[in-house]
């Protein structure tokens, strides 16, 4: 097949990286900086460098920038996407761009499929991609409608660049979970770095300290628009984590013993039942 990455950051420098080293496609790279597309030339992890025309011959497109910009794109260009071809994003919120996707696929003739693979870095850019970034990962697909076929050659080439786990989902399961998953390490991961004593943690600290604020190395851009297009969902878990936080220090406060013992052992019950 013939597939078409649109923005080649960190997560489509990986499709390209990955389908080129782990499958036989042929990689059309499309890019708003040239240099970027043509670096990626260079160095063979595509084989074209496209332009929005080039969507005529893809028969399946990976749209791979933040979310509105994505819905943007397509309303800009899908007059030259291939009637009947596949086309997914890899956004990590769905609520919003789905019904707006599933519109624009109906108006230009394309399949519109949802997906996101949840995997990363704490780096951006092409360079930080990674040909075996998905190798293990989970691969979230929302069908927004699409038919069966089409899902499944979706869900098909998952597998073939190394994901593990393919997950069916709704718009509203994904951002709801994706607000618990993801969205709320990020904001802990901030709000802890934002102490005062955080500078001063050399020599002082170890895995703990890297484990709660390894994700605070944050797009701020992207992560804003993500938190913000997912308000409902987040803001509910941050009432949930504020409820938590604050009886913890409440029993600390009050040097009420029982109390934290208790609220300690609840969350090392609920780790030990999930067998993590």
């Amino acid at each position: 097949m013939k597939i078409a990455v649109v923005g080649l950051g960190i997560i489509g420098g990986s499709y390209c990286k990955a389908l080129k080293a782990h499958t036989n496609h042929y990689v059309i790279g499309i890019n708003r900086t040239k240099s970027v597309a043509e670096h990626a030339l260079r160095l063979g992890t595509i084989d074209e460098i496209g332009t929005p025309e080039s969507l005529g011959d893809a028969d399946i497109t990976i749209v791979s920038t933040y979310p509105q910009a994505c819905v943007d794109f397509i309303k800009e260009n899908g007059q030259y996407i291939k009637k009947g071809s596949i086309v997914t994003d890899a956004a990590g919120i769905k609520r919003k761009i789905c019904p707006q996707l599933t519109e624009l696929s109906q108006k230009f003739g394309f399949v519109y499929v949802g997906s996101h693979p949840m995997a990363g870095k704490e780096k951006n850019g092409f360079d930080a991609g990674d040909e075996n970034l998905f190798m293990g990962a989970s691969f979230l697909i929302t069908p927004c409608g699409a038919d069966h076929d089409s899902v499944n050659v979706l869900a098909k080439l998952a597998i073939e660049i190394g994901f593990g786990t393919i997950k069916m989902t709704t718009p509203e399961e994904h951002d709801r979970m994706i607000a618990f998953t993801s969205q709320i390490p990020h904001v802990l991961a901030c709000a802890y770095v934002l102490s005062p004593s955080c500078p001063n943690h050399v020599g002082f600290s170890a895995g703990s300290y890297r484990d709660v604020s390894r994700v605070a190395n944050i797009n701020s851009k992207l992560w804003s628009e993500l938190f913000l297009e997912n308000k409902e969902p987040l803001t509910e878990e941050l009432e949930v984590l504020y409820r938590n936080i604050l009886e913890i220090y409440k029993a600390i406060k009050n040097e009420d013993k029982e109390t934290l013992t208790e609220l300690l052992e609840k969350g090392h019950q609920v780790k030990q039942q999930l067998g993590e």
